[in-house]
């Protein structure tokens, strides 16, 4: 059991960071995280790149 709560927060905060890291999505065409999810036209799921456009799912 950790020391403190601080101990503890910390341990939380770390694997928060972790955990985003491993999920966050990039652009296969041009690297970038900035990438936002869409539904497809027969309601799958789509993923649409906001800096260079590039469009995949």
């Amino acid at each position: 059991m950790p020391a403190s709560i601080l101990e503890e927060v910390g341990h939380l905060l770390g694997a928060a960071l972790i955990r985003d890291t491993t999920t966050r999505l990039s652009c296969p065409s041009c690297g970038s995280a900035h990438v936002a999810q869409v539904l497809g036209d027969n309601g799958g799921i789509s993923y649409v790149c906001t800096a260079c456009g590039h469009s995949w799912s």
